[in-house]
């Protein structure tokens, strides 16, 4: 990882702004700049960067992992056992003593929208002036380089390789949990043989039957597919720490004629959009070109999101596709492409794919087919 530069990016931009310091509470910014993510985060975890150093404050049952890992200059250890209750027990005191070394009117960048109310207070309560470096750091991430470009891509492969697995399952009385495992085993097996010593990781979630497919996000259940079933099942896999997206949306049997049409004008959608996604538009012209496939045939009422979303260190980051986004789309950004419908009493219907912006266009990363005629699974 360019953790080195990425460093110095931002405290170029710090030095043009007059910040003292900044202070980063986001667990995907941390790792961003230093390479050093934790899995518990009920615990405060802090990268603290000034022009001569970047100090990390981390509980004890971090410090193995820290140590080994962040690329950081100094690490404080604050504790919480007993028989350590004559040390540091608090975060606050190692940040409060880092501060106190700082002007009382010093400029301290932090992540506005993410920062804790509470620590929020304790700066401006200090006297401190506060600056947002939180948009910075969006579009620091949203260019992707070559190293999270790749890592992108083998997320992408792996969660083709579950969706495969599951779909080649599909049966009537298969739960939600049994279909999600079909895919989950492959995706380990083969993460095990072909990537050693990586982290790989995944989520995934299937909603089956009118009721459920018709809520855009539900964990999956014990429901056991039926015939005349909408399904929605979605993936994410994430290689060493970037995530991939990958979603289908398929029918089961005898299903109605309508809940035939909107797949396919779910699918037609997405196309649209895949097509249309490149740099140099606007991230609004891909939400309202899909959305004006489904006004056109009369169901802009059944719309309920954004067309798609960043994806890279975070399950859903920005910048988003959004009627609303001005932002100008640039090569390395990556997006999922995933219009849907939802429909009272029909069902829900929405595939994504993740896709990178290149040079001549997008590129998709995930690539299970995503036809009609390979979403509806027909037994005699």
């Amino acid at each position: 990882m360019k953790t080195r530069q990425r460093m110095e990016h931002l405290r170029q931009y710090m030095d043009e702004r007059d910040i003292h310091l900044s202070i980063i509470w986001n667990p995907d910014n941390q790792y961003y700049v230093t390479d050093f993510r934790a899995i518990s985060y009920s615990r405060a975890i802090l990268t603290v960067i000034d022009q001569q150093e970047v100090q990390l404050i981390i509980p004890k049952l971090e410090e193995s992992h820290a140590t080994e890992r962040a690329e950081v200059d100094r690490i404080h250890v604050y504790y919480e056992q007993y028989e350590h209750r004559h040390l540091t027990l608090s975060y606050v005191d190692f940040l409060s003593n880092i501060l106190s070394k700082l002007p009382k009117s010093a400029n301290i960048g932090v992540e506005m929208a993410l920062l804790p109310a509470d620590v929020f207070q304790y700066l401006q309560q200090s006297g401190f002036t506060l600056t947002d470096i939180g948009n910075r750091l969006v579009q620091m991430r949203s260019i992707k380089d070559d190293y999270e470009i790749g890592c992108l891509k083998v997320a992408g492969a792996l969660s083709d390789i579950a969706i495969k697995e599951s779909l080649s399952n599909v049966r009537i009385g298969l739960s939600e949990l049994e279909f999600d495992s079909y895919g989950d085993r492959a995706l380990l097996e083969v993460a095990s043989q072909q990537y050693a010593d990586e982290l790989i990781g995944y989520e995934d979630w299937t909603c089956s039957g009118i009721e459920r497919s018709e809520m855009p996000h539900l964990y999956s259940s014990t429901r056991k597919f039926m015939d005349g079933d909408v399904v929605v099942h979605s993936r994410q896999v994430w290689y060493n720490n970037y995530r991939a997206e990958n979603e289908r949306t398929f029918l089961i049997g005898n299903v109605t004629e309508q809940q035939k049409d909107l797949l396919r004008l779910a699918i037609e959608a997405q196309q649209v959009g895949m097509e249309m996604i490149r740099p140099g538009i606007a991230a609004k012209e891909v939400d309202i070109a899909t959305f004006n496939v489904f006004k056109r045939a009369g169901y802009a009422d059944f719309v309920q999101h954004r067309v798609g979303h960043g994806l890279g260190l975070s399950e859903h980051e920005e910048p988003y596709l959004r009627f609303d986004n001005e932002l100008i789309l640039e090569k390395g950004m990556v997006y999922t492409i995933e219009p849907g419908l939802y429909v009272p009493g029909v069902g829900g219907f929405r595939h994504s794919d993740t896709v990178i912006l290149t040079e001549r266009g997008s590129m998709s990363i995930t690539e299970h087919p995503r036809a009609f005629d390979d979403m509806h699974f027909v037994f005699s």
